[in-house]
C-alpha cells in the first residue's frame, strides 16, 4: 500500500489523538478525508480545513462541532453553501431558514435536500421561482404533506410536473388531468387501469409503462408483444407473467442499431453479484501513526 494509501486510511481511524490529527491536516488527501468523514473534529480543526481549502468538503460533513456551519453558511462559494444546505441541521437554529433565503437557486435546490429542514419551510420550497428547486423538492421529499404533492403534480413548469409523477403516487381526482397531459401521462399510466387508448398511444413511454403495469391483462400484453419500438417489447418480456413460449419469440427482436437502446435492454437484464464486505483496516498504534505521518513529512 502507497503512503498516501495509508493517511488516507489513518485520516478516518476511530480515537485519533488530536496532535496528529492537527499534522494530518496539512496532508490534502487525508485532510479532505477528514473533513466528510470524521465525528470528532474540533472547531480549531475545522477552521484550519477552512483555511486550508476544503471548505465544499467539510460543509458536507453532517457531524460539524458546535459553531462550524456558523463558519460556512455565508461563505463567498456558492458550493460551500450548497453543500452545507444539503447536510445540515439547524445548529445554530435560524441556519437552515437562512439557506432557505439564499439568493443563489443552486443553494436552496439543494436545501430540498435535506430532510432535517423544518416541513413548514421545505414546504414553501414548493412555490418557489426557481423551477430547479421545485424539482429538487419532488425528487427528494418523497413523503411530502399532500398539499405540496398536488402544487408540485400541477406547477406550471413541465420538468417540474414530470419529476413529481415519478416521485408521487397521484390523488384519485388529478389523476383524469395528468392521464390528459403529455408530459405527465407516461409517469402515472402505472396508477391508470389499463385501457387500449394505453396500449395504442403515439408515445412510446406510455406504452412501455403500460407493458409494466402490473394489472395488464393478457390481451393488452399480446398486443405489445408486437410493438414497433423495441423497449415496449423489451419490458414485456421482462414480465414474470409473460408465457416461455412468448419471451422464446420476443428474445431475437430485442436488439437496437441505437446504442442507448442497446444498453437498456441489456441493463433489464443484468443481475449485480453480491457485494463482498470488506474488513475494516485495523487501527494503527501511536507509535505507527507517528512513523507514518514523520515519514510523509507532516
Amino acid at each position: 500500500m502507497s503512503a498516501d494509501a495509508e493517511l488516507l486510511e489513518l485520516a478516518v481511524q476511530e480515537g485519533l489523538a488530536p496532535d496528529l490529527l492537527s499534522r494530518l491536516v496539512r496532508h490534502d488527501g487525508a485532510r479532505r478525508q477528514m473533513a466528510l468523514s470524521r465525528r470528532d473534529l474540533s472547531l480549531e480543526l475545522a477552521e484550519e480545513i477552512i483555511a486550508l481549502g476544503s471548505a465544499r468538503t467539510l460543509a458536507a460533513n453532517s457531524s460539524l462541532p458546535p459553531g462550524a456551519r456558523a463558519l460556512l453558511v455565508d461563505h463567498p462559494q456558492t458550493e460551500v453553501r450548497a453543500a452545507l444546505a444539503a447536510n445540515a441541521d439547524d445548529d445554530p437554529p435560524g441556519i437552515l431558514v437562512r439557506l432557505s433565503q439564499d439568493p443563489e437557486p443552486f443553494v436552496r435546490s439543494f436545501l430540498a435536500m435535506n430532510d432535517r429542514l423544518d416541513p413548514a419551510v421545505r414546504a414553501r420550497l414548493a412555490t418557489d421561482p426557481d423551477r430547479e428547486v421545485r424539482s429538487s423538492l419532488a425528487r427528494h421529499w418523497l413523503d411530502a404533506p399532500d398539499e405540496v404533492r398536488r402544487a408540485l403534480l400541477t406547477d406550471p413548469d413541465s420538468d417540474v410536473r414530470r419529476g413529481a409523477v415519478h416521485a408521487y403516487e397521484p390523488p384519485p381526482d388529478l389523476l383524469p388531468e395528468l392521464l390528459r397531459d403529455p408530459v405527465t401521462r407516461a409517469g402515472v399510466v402505472r396508477h391508470a387501469e389499463p385501457t387500449g387508448d394505453l396500449a395504442t398511444d403515439p408515445d412510446a413511454d406510455v406504452r412501455r409503462a403500460l407493458a409494466r403495469h402490473p394489472a395488464l391483462s393478457a390481451h393488452l400484453r399480446d398486443l405489445l408483444a408486437a410493438d414497433p419500438d423495441v423497449l415496449v417489447r423489451d419490458a414485456v418480456a421482462a414480465r414474470p407473467d409473460t408465457p416461455s413460449a412468448l419471451r422464446e419469440e420476443l428474445e431475437p427482436t430485442l436488439h437496437s442499431d441505437d446504442p442507448v437502446e442497446q444498453w437498456l435492454i441489456g441493463f433489464s437484464r443484468h443481475q449485480c453479484p453480491p457485494s463482498e464486505e470488506r474488513p475494516a483496516p485495523g487501527g494503527r498504534t501511536r507509535a505507527e501513526a507517528e512513523a507514518l505521518l514523520t515519514g510523509a513529512g507532516l
